[in-house]
């Protein structure tokens, strides 16, 4: 079916996503902390316009993926939403009426150069339409367990980057869980219509994960600081995303010393995501 279309709805998710954790951070910064795992933090945030204003940004940004995920491979989709930080970190300076230095921009070109660079190099490909159960329950036994260790982990800890980067690969786990259901339940609506879209187990499955996801995103920003959890939940989201399209979905990436251009790519991404997660705005402070 080709990449421009798969492209172009992760980018509109990406940038729905951007601006909902823009929007939710602030909303979770203004609630009482917690020091343990707390469903009702979310009754907290429903009283916030700014988090319900988020909430709409990531229905935006699930319609994206949704459509990105039907045209596209897991492999070459998920990737795409490490363009997240640098388009939240674009979109809280502009909240706080801020310009980036050198150096943030710099880091913003090493993660759009470096996604090129590897996604071009991978050039993800093939893939099965169908996942059969045999499949599905290792991948959700290890995705679950993952989650729940990490999850135990974080909270464990006390506020801080330990807690904010256990709390971050915890959500990241769900995140590719959640889109792995959905590239599953949109075949589903593909072959058979609404009425096998709605009557797949993977449509409530995605459900539960995307819920769990953002339950984990909210505890993680109150965890610690944006340079332990964003990197953890970004870099996290594409790999575990890579490896279970590959492991589901039989998807393909181009071996041999194509091996050595995405390395460089993958570099350049870890280095410009960390650098904007350490030099990030502050969006309690604006700094």
């Amino acid at each position: 079916m080709g990449v421009l279309l798969p492209v172009l709805f992760a980018f509109v998710a990406a940038f729905s996503n951007a601006l909902a954790t823009v929007l939710q951070r602030r909303a979770a910064l203004s609630v009482p902390q917690t020091k343990g795992f707390r469903p009702g933090l979310v009754v907290d945030l429903l009283r916030r316009p700014v988090w319900l204003a988020g909430m709409l940004a990531v229905v935006v940004a699930g319609a994206g993926q949704a459509a990105a995920l039907a045209t596209g491979p897991l492999s070459l989709v998920q990737p795409l939403f490490v363009l997240e930080l640098p388009l939240a970190l674009l979109l809280a300076s502009l909240m706080v009426r801020r310009g980036l230095p050198r150096v943030l921009w710099a880091a913003v070109a090493a993660v759009v150069a470096g996604l090129g660079l590897a996604l071009a190099a991978a050039a993800p490909d093939g893939g099965d339409a169908y996942v059969s159960v045999a499949r599905w329950v290792p991948a959700l036994a290890v995705a679950a367990a993952a989650t729940l260790l990490l999850t135990g982990a974080g909270l464990k800890r006390p506020e801080g980057k330990a807690r904010a980067g256990c709390l971050g690969a915890a959500t990241a786990v769900c995140y590719a869980l959640t889109a792995a259901l959905m590239k599953d339940a949109m075949n589903a609506l593909d072959t058979d219509g609404v009425a096998g879209f709605l009557t797949a187990w993977e449509t409530y499955a995605f459900a539960v994960a995307g819920v769990c996801a953002v339950l984990l995103l909210e505890h993680a920003m109150q965890g610690g600081p944006l340079v332990a959890s964003q990197p953890a939940l970004t870099l996290g989201d594409a790999t575990v995303s890579l490896l279970l399209g590959m492991a589901l979905y039989g998807e393909r990436v181009r071996t041999g010393w194509w091996f050595l251009p995405q390395l460089l790519g993958v570099a350049l991404i870890v280095v410009g995501v960390l650098t904007l997660a350490r030099r990030g705005v502050d969006l309690r402070t604006g700094r």
